[in-house]
């Protein structure tokens, strides 16, 4: 699953939303692009777990293609 994280913009910012993920799911992979403003998450945890987790951290984070 993809997201948008349009206020994700630097190293602390990756260093947050990797955190963010694996409190949902330790085991997932995740690969941020800062330059995108997207994270990628390969887990079977549902995508409403990480928006939320996401939305904790203070991210605003949204689904995408």
């Amino acid at each position: 699953m993809k997201f948008s994280i349009p206020d994700m913009t630097c190293g602390h910012c990756k260093a947050a939303v990797e955190k963010a993920v694996a409190s949902v799911d330790p085991a997932a992979r995740v690969t941020v692009d800062l330059d995108s403003h997207t994270a990628e998450v390969e887990s079977a945890d549902p995508v409403e777990a990480f928006v939320e987790a996401l939305r904790q951290a203070g991210y605003e984070a949204r689904p995408s293609a």
